[in-house]
């Protein structure tokens, strides 16, 4: 799943902020763009994010900006002075060099004594930043969560309603077929001319009506479709739990999605009637659908 989310905290000698960045991924992969002066702070903030992260491509960007006047500063007399003789020097050698200005000498390195952070205190802070990190960036995620699972129960019942039109279809194509084959057969062998005629048929009408149902028999054999319709609805029921449940359900949502375009596909292998087939394309693109967005959930 994506996110996104920053924390800074104030010290004395400046922020130091801390940025945290995903992308989908199978696995956790992090990434660290880090100043080399905190450089350190990586392993602590490797494993802090490890302890609540499981996946995704993760950057970690972490800065800090220091303050240009701190309340800690001060002024290095010493270099001041030092400085103060060597431009008396120089203009003893040249007159007409211009003396330094007051903004001149501050900007100079090292006159202004910058507040430092020292080694424990700058851990305290990354790590109280990166929690607070973790902490908005997992609430994004739960946000971007809870849309895909809307999402994704609005796919669930769009199935459920197809397969819910489409089941009382077979009977009926059953019945249909019934009913052509009697007539077609009753033709075909002449029982339709005796009966007008008073010839004797090649057949009985028993005989015939007996063939009528084993080819009736055949042919709602090979289009019945009563059982893959029966695992679509429990495949759809327990994709609905595994979602209410919660937790860690990628990888339990991409196997139902497999299921899911098993049953589908040979519903519309098994398709006798336009309806069916329709009902099978419809099927594979929800659940194309929402295989796209299962690949973004832990």
């Amino acid at each position: 799943m994506t996110g996104y989310a920053v924390a800074t905290r104030e010290t004395s000698a400046g922020a130091l902020t801390i940025e945290l960045r995903s992308v989908n991924s199978r696995f956790l992969d992090l990434q660290f763009r880090i100043n080399d002066e905190l450089r350190s702070l990586e392993p602590m903030l490797r494993e802090a994010i490890m302890g609540r992260l499981t996946r995704g491509k993760v950057e970690c960007r972490v800065s800090f900006g220091r303050k240009a006047a701190a309340a800690g500063n001060a002024l290095n007399h010493a270099l001041v002075a030092s400085l103060s003789s060597l431009q008396a020097e120089v203009q003893k050698l040249l007159p007409a060099a211009a003396p330094m200005t007051v903004n001149e000498v501050l900007r100079w390195p090292g006159v202004i004594e910058e507040a430092e952070l020292g080694p424990d205190t700058l851990q305290a802070e990354a790590a109280a930043a990166m929690a607070a990190a973790l902490d908005t960036f997992i609430e994004s995620r739960h946000r971007e969560g809870a849309a895909l699972q809307a999402m994704l129960e609005s796919r669930i019942a769009d199935m459920e309603a197809i397969v819910a039109r489409i089941a009382p279809l077979v009977p009926q194509a059953i019945a249909q077929f019934q009913q052509k084959a009697t007539e077609r057969m009753m033709e075909a062998l002449g029982l339709a001319a005796a009966a007008g005629t008073g010839a004797a048929p090649t057949i009985t009408r028993e005989e015939a009506l007996d063939r009528i149902r084993q080819e009736v028999t055949l042919y709602g054999i090979r289009i019945d479709v009563a059982e893959e319709l029966t695992r679509l609805s429990t495949h759809l029921d327990e994709t609905r739990h595994i979602l209410k449940k919660g937790g860690q359900v990628g990888k339990r949502l991409d196997f139902m999605m497999q299921e899911l375009n098993r049953e589908a596909n040979t519903l519309g292998s098994k398709a006798a009637l336009k309806e069916l087939s329709d009902a099978s394309m419809a099927l594979k693109l929800l659940i194309e659908q929402m295989r796209e967005q299962v690949q973004n959930l832990e």
